[in-house]
């Protein structure tokens, strides 16, 4: 709920997700993604991690932020990241979550389904 509130502070629309499964599903919609924000630890059986390459095999290039209280490493597996994917650690100034929104959000790429017109999500 933070991330959501931090995102719509910035002018943001925020989906929201309760767990891995709907996450997967607003993923697998045609709705406009510009960047999903996820923890690496998710009930409903999959993880962070799983849920960004699921969503990269239906939208490729989708920016994704993991949020973690692991170390960095630990949370994304072998510790390699693809190319639009940031990691931030707890605990976090809100500040800091602002800035890695907004600078993935702003870094240019394709657009990932939806209607162009309908802001960003």
């Amino acid at each position: 709920m933070l991330v959501t509130e931090v995102l719509e502070d910035l002018g943001y629309t925020a989906i929201e997700a309760a767990d891995s499964v709907a996450g997967l599903k607003v993923l697998q919609s045609d709705v406009r993604i510009d960047l999903l924000v996820t923890d690496v630890g998710l009930p409903g059986g999959m993880n962070g991690r799983q849920i960004a390459d699921a969503g990269r095999a239906r939208r490729p290039g989708l920016k994704v932020l993991f949020i973690t209280g692991y170390a960095e490493n630990a949370a994304v597996g072998s510790g390699q990241l693809d190319p639009g994917m940031q990691v931030l650690t707890k605990p976090f100034a809100m500040e800091a979550l602002a800035g890695r929104i907004r600078d993935l959000i702003h870094v240019a790429a394709p657009p990932q389904g939806g209607d162009p017109g309908s802001g960003t999500r």
